[in-house]
C-alpha cells in the first residue's frame, strides 16, 4: 500500500476552525522525502506544530460557548486556541521518522475543544507501506 507522506508543507484543517493551516515541522528534523522534512505522529504542540484555525466555532470550546450565551444564543466564533493532549493516529505505523511512526493522508488527531483535525492537502509524493 502507499500513502501520501505528511510534513512540512502539507495543509491541516481541523472541523471546528475556519482557516486550513500548514502543519509545522521544526527544522531540527533530519528526515526528509524529496526536500520536505517529514511528520511524525508526535508533531502536536499546540501553537508550535498545530497553528491556530482562524477563529473557532466548537461550543466545547469556553471562549466560544460564552460568546455564544452572551448574545443570547447567536453562535459567536472566537479565536482558535488548539489544545491537544494526545498524538496523531496514522496508518503509517510501519514507517518510522526519528522513533516515532511517520504522519500520513490518513492521519487525525482531536482537539480538546472536540475538533477533528485531518490533513487537507498532504505532501506531493508517496510512500510504500508494507
Amino acid at each position: 500500500m502507499s500513502l501520501a507522506v505528511v510534513g512540512e508543507s502539507s495543509i491541516i484543517k481541523c472541523a471546528f476552525g475556519l482557516v486550513p493551516t500548514p502543519l509545522i515541522v521544526l527544522p531540527d528534523r533530519t528526515v526528509t522525502a524529496e526536500v520536505m522534512l517529514m511528520g511524525n505522529i508526535i508533531d502536536m504542540i499546540p501553537l508550535v506544530n498545530i497553528v491556530t484555525f482562524g477563529e473557532c466555532i466548537s461550543l466545547v470550546n469556553p471562549e466560544v460557548l460564552a460568546a455564544t450565551i452572551a448574545a443570547f444564543g447567536v453562535l459567536v466564533p472566537m479565536p482558535c486556541i488548539p489544545v491537544i493532549v494526545d498524538p496523531w493516529i496514522s496508518e503509517a505505523i510501519d514507517v518510522m521518522v526519528e522513533g516515532p511512526p511517520a504522519i500520513d493522508e490518513t492521519a487525525i488527531i482531536m482537539c480538546l475543544w472536540a475538533g477533528v483535525i485531518h490533513i487537507d492537502e498532504p505532501g506531493n509524493f508517496t510512500v510504500e507501506v508494507p
